[in-house]
């Protein structure tokens, strides 16, 4: 088997809360191999946004280790660790974390503004991108011109530019209504198979996680797979 492109060995987080400690994961394990999918579901506060966050080296483990594409993300510098995320992690959110100042094709292409592309190659990909998600006619639109529906397929643009090894979705149509949630869903779906991207996607919905190659739970702070 490939080495995986994501993966956490023993990787716990507690907080302190006054002098109790409180155990939100504990000693989770999890490889995500490539062009795989994953879904982690449990109840509301059982840590799925947490491991995610971990996962993307946006919070720190209280323990344990997070690998991205072989890396260790608890041995590097914070540059060096943003670096990794800029260039192999995209992140798609139930809020799509837009910025409003900006229009569509200048939200999709900020991770390659980022990571120092050029402007013509940006613009190009971005494009491109919008003209896959049938945004091709809204490019110049900012935020408050776009309707819910429209701003997460732009999220997912964005979050798909730089060609990452692994998504990851939290909740990612939970602020969408039904018919909504289920064009983005498919679009996402879609788009992730033909570039052959990994997900980790956390969700409450069952129907959604069935989607996903595995389906892992979170049960009182422990990783379990479920299917």
């Amino acid at each position: 088997m490939n080495n995986p492109v994501l993966a956490c060995y023993s990787l716990a987080k507690s907080y302190l809360d006054g002098v109790s400690k409180i155990e939100v994961l504990k000693q989770v394990d999890l490889e995500v191999n490539a062009a795989e999918m994953v879904a982690i579901v449990g109840a509301s506060g059982s840590g799925k946004s947490t491991l995610l966050h971990l996962l993307g080296g946006l919070d720190k483990p209280s323990e344990g280790r997070v690998l991205l594409n072989g890396k260790n993300l608890q041995q590097v510098s914070e540059r060096e660790k943003c670096r990794l995320r800029n260039h192999h992690l995209g992140f798609v959110y139930q809020f799509h974390h837009l910025l409003p100042e900006f229009s569509a094709l200048e939200n999709v292409g900020m991770p390659l503004l980022i990571k120092g592309d050029s402007p013509r190659c940006i613009r190009d990909k971005a494009a491109h991108l919008l003209e896959q998600v049938g945004l091709e006619n809204r490019m110049k639109h900012r935020l408050g011109q776009l309707s819910g529906g429209e701003r997460q397929r732009v999220a997912i643009a964005r979050a798909l530019i730089a060609d990452p090894l692994c998504v990851l979705a939290d909740e990612p149509t939970g602020n969408l209504d039904p018919a909504n949630a289920e064009r983005v869903l498919k679009l996402f779906f879609d788009l992730q198979k033909a570039r052959s991207t990994s997900v980790v996607m956390v969700t409450h919905d069952p129907a959604i996680a069935r989607n996903a190659q595995r389906i892992m739970r979170i049960e009182e702070g422990k990783l379990v797979e479920i299917q």
